[in-house]
């Protein structure tokens, strides 16, 4: 059994650079084949929120069975002082980014996707060394599997949904905000694959509250459901886990391929190449700029996150 720890308190010096990772995941969350899981692992800041996210799921349930004591002492544990800016960083970052990035991405595709894959490529070594031990065979395995998965999936043509019903709206962002904690999925890129990521787009830009009230349940019971088999993954086969975080973050670049056509069919290399190139270069460096401010900070990806209590690394 772990043994309950009290959430650290994170100084006051550090709320805006907690508002600042929390815009760089809601920003990647509007950009489809981009994963806000992937920018939390990045940021340092993944497992306490996956250990917050748990922790109020759990005190949700206490409320429900009139424990009120329970839930006090479970969302006691919660990280808020960290997750609270996170989230207000995130919210901005998401009303700003529908209205900015899906333009940008749309006027310039090629440039916006190799800027894209720069900083997941870069992005997939943290995964990979939070396994914290040599890579077995069979860690390498269950990567590549995860891999070939994201690979297929990134690869499924876009549906399209004009007017979706309300519980359809429910149902797939019960499935989406899986991919904001499970890192190398992109939750608008499903959105997309299922026709909804556009219609999303405008209830955000349109304030429409009927749309985005389905949207939030959803995504609430999808939560709920799922966010607490992955803590209990990470806790227990903690390197099993990350190995196929790495794979399915690397397969997952197949969404960001430069050239594609809308159909999300890879082409060969067309135009002037070398300007592509550097604008990958461009997002690798802004992903070693950004773990090299993470380790200035004090608050680096690896030695920041908590270890929990008991956990194994089978």
């Amino acid at each position: 059994m772990t043994t309950q720890r009290p959430a650290t308190r994170t100084p006051v010096s550090h709320l805006p650079l907690h508002v600042g990772r929390g815009a760089l995941i809601g920003a990647a969350e509007v950009v489809p084949g981009v994963s806000g899981g992937t920018i939390a692992l990045l940021t340092g800041v993944y497992e306490r929120l996956i250990d917050t996210a748990g922790h109020t799921v759990t005190a949700v349930r206490r409320l429900v069975t009139r424990d009120v004591r329970g839930a006090r002492e479970q969302l006691a544990q919660g990280h808020w002082s960290l997750v609270v800016p996170l989230l207000a960083g995130m919210l901005v970052a998401v009303v700003v980014g529908a209205s900015v990035l899906e333009p940008l991405i749309e006027e310039h595709p090629v440039g916006s996707r190799a800027v894209f894959a720069g900083l997941v490529l870069a992005s997939i070594s943290v995964p990979a060394l939070m396994v914290g031990r040599a890579w077995t065979g069979r860690l390498v395995l269950l990567a590549v599997v995860a891999g070939a998965a994201a690979f297929v999936l990134t690869g499924l043509p876009p549906a399209s949904a004009a007017d979706p019903a309300l519980p359809v709206v429910s149902l797939a962002a019960a499935v989406a905000i899986c991919a904001l904690v499970l890192p190398g999925v992109s939750g608008s890129f499903l959105l997309a694959t299922v026709g909804l990521y556009e219609p999303t787009l405008e209830a955000v830009n349109d304030r429409d509250l009927a749309y985005l009230g389905a949207f939030a349940l959803g995504a609430a019971v999808g939560l709920s459901l799922f966010v607490r088999l992955l803590q209990h993954l990470l806790s227990v086969h903690r390197a099993t886990t990350l190995a196929v975080m790495t794979g399915l973050m690397a397969g997952s670049l197949r969404a960001l391929w430069p050239w594609q056509t809308e159909d999300r069919t890879l082409m060969s290399p067309d135009g002037d190449v070398l300007p592509v190139l550097g604008l990958a270069a461009l997002g690798v460096a802004l992903v070693v700029v950004l773990l090299l401010l993470e380790r200035a900070a004090g608050d680096h990806v690896v030695a920041a996150v908590d270890e929990p209590s008991g956990s194994s690394s089978r």
